[in-house]
């Protein structure tokens, strides 16, 4: 059993509550022509009721350095013991620091699920990437991310999620438990609206 089939049957032996932890992370916004690194939070949730903690690290814009920079930021946390699950906004920060997801879900022994709003128009994704350093090894990332999978949220809403170290059924599961305040889990959408106001003073756009 490889690591990943390890990680997938000791998670589906858990029972997923309510008040499940969750890891949820996004970045800041950035401003390329100023800045070389951003700020990335993670909110420790109870499922989507409570926080439990704040974490935070510092990634490469552009860069190649997130997926190390997550596992350390996880890894030596108080928090990693309680930990259940990682929620991160989107497959790459701070423009296209690509996350290798796979790698991530090893090295934290946690299962990883990627939220996005939208189905990702992959064409126009690989074409952006093109004008950043390290092309093909950041395309090989995201086409190693994995299926994206549709899930109903409620009342209408979806999101698209890519998964490694947990299935389909699971991660659905874990969503619409931390869905409690719109279409998007607590812990990645309260990650969100702090990284953007600790950067800017204040809290914009959609969370």
């Amino acid at each position: 059993m490889n690591i990943f089939s390890r990680i997938t049957e000791k998670f589906r032996k858990r029972k997923i509550g309510e008040e499940i932890r969750i890891v949820g992370i996004d970045d800041s916004p950035f401003d390329r022509s100023k800045q070389r690194s951003i700020i990335v939070i993670g909110t420790i949730y109870r499922g989507g009721k409570y926080i439990d903690g704040l974490i935070s690290t510092y990634v490469d814009i552009d860069g190649s350095n997130a997926t190390d920079k997550l596992i350390d930021m996880i890894n030596n946390s108080k928090h990693r013991a309680q930990l259940q699950v990682i929620m991160t906004d989107g497959i790459a920060f701070g423009g296209f620091n690509v996350l290798d997801i796979n790698k991530l879900s090893n090295k934290t022994k946690l299962p990883v699920i990627v939220v996005m709003r939208k189905y990702p128009d992959m064409d126009a994704v690989f074409n952006a990437l093109r004008n950043v350093q390290g092309y093909d090894f950041k395309r090989k990332l995201i086409e190693e991310a994995g299926q994206i999978y549709e899930v109903d949220v409620h009342k209408g809403g979806k999101v698209y999620v890519q998964l490694a170290g947990i299935v389909p059924d699971e991660a659905r599961k874990i969503i619409k438990v931390s869905c409690t305040n719109g279409f998007i889990p607590e812990p990645v959408r309260v990650s969100h609206i702090i990284a953007s106001g600790v950067v800017e003073g204040e809290s914009r756009g959609r969370a």
